[in-house]
């Protein structure tokens, strides 16, 4: 992975403290509110047509920014790297989440993506990457809360959605600690150097979308046209904010921070929906569901402790 984590006017404006606080907003607040505009989105574009045509979208917003900042053309290597990690942060972790959303709420989606960190907590294992006892706690907390929260919410879910949502979570944790460590020894352990800034991300997401856009392919899938109003809106949400802010903000974190802060926003997220569903829903949050939203804060202040050593 490149050093470089965003376009050097980004990355010259902002010093690294003020640069890596305005990721974890990004991750924390909006991806809290995408799961919503999902479900949204679903009434008129199908899952991985859904996924495919966004990231496609956001990859050519990004790659067409990088070119007319002057920023070069990924090379060969990059590609590879690029679809590698599109296809299964991109392909796996978002196609499978918008699969899981057609048969469980999103309210259980994203509590339960709260097992992230302590997945990528295993996969970073075999790199000998420990957590430190601020961060293990810290998980520990987060998915308590979590657990709370789904107890709480009384969600209800079919088999076959909860293992696409085990699929999305290993492979977007797998993809995760790739993309930091490079591949693990049993593969060649190179590394996966994205183009440095904007046209790395770029790249990435538009492997990953051509990869979901050849799944609806395959699956048959047909957008409803013309679509609906907050669907077409929703899916316009989920292209600038949650994919050219959000996403890129992510592998910001991934390069500047630990993968265990990087998905901190797993444990916030949950606490953002709760807050949607009462402001945009109309929903009734009981006192027990505030008081997990509090443990779940206090995982993320564990995980914000600055690592020693």
């Amino acid at each position: 992975m490149s050093s470089s984590a965003l376009p050097s006017a980004h990355a010259t404006a902002a010093p690294g403290g003020l640069l890596i606080a305005a990721c974890l907003a990004a991750t924390w607040l909006i991806w809290g509110s995408t799961y919503l505009a999902i479900k949204w989105a679903l009434v008129s574009f199908p899952p991985f047509l859904q996924m495919g045509t966004r990231f496609l979208a956001a990859g050519g917003l990004l790659l067409a920014w990088a070119w007319w900042r002057g920023a070069r053309w990924p090379t060969r290597a990059e590609w590879v790297s690029a679809t590698v990690l599109g296809a299964l942060m991109l392909g796996g972790g978002y196609g499978a989440t918008a699969l899981a959303q057609t048969t469980v709420s999103s309210g259980l989606v994203v509590a339960f993506i709260a097992v992230v960190p302590a997945l990528v907590a295993l996969a970073e294992w075999p790199y000998g990457v420990r957590p430190n006892r601020y961060e293990a706690l810290g998980v520990a907390l987060g998915l308590v809360g979590v657990v709370m929260l789904s107890m709480g919410a009384g969600f209800s879910a079919s088999a076959s959605g909860l293992v696409t949502l085990v699929l999305a979570c290993v492979t977007w944790s797998v993809g995760s600690v790739w993309a930091r460590h490079g591949l693990p020894r049993v593969l060649g352990g190179s590394a996966l150097a994205l183009a440095p800034g904007a046209a790395g991300y770029g790249s990435q997401m538009l492997a990953g979308g051509l990869l979901l856009t050849l799944a609806a392919w395959a699956a048959g899938e047909q957008a409803q046209w013309p679509p609906d109003g907050r669907a077409l809106a929703s899916w316009a949400y989920l292209v600038v904010a949650g994919s050219v802010i959000g996403f890129s903000a992510y592998m910001v974190l991934l390069q500047r921070t630990s993968t265990a802060l990087a998905s901190s926003y797993t444990f916030v997220n949950p606490v953002i929906g709760l807050v949607m569903g009462v402001t945009l829903g109309g929903e009734v949050v009981t006192s027990g569901e505030w008081l997990a939203a509090v443990v779940v804060c206090a995982g993320v202040v564990l995980l914000l402790v600055k690592r020693r050593g």
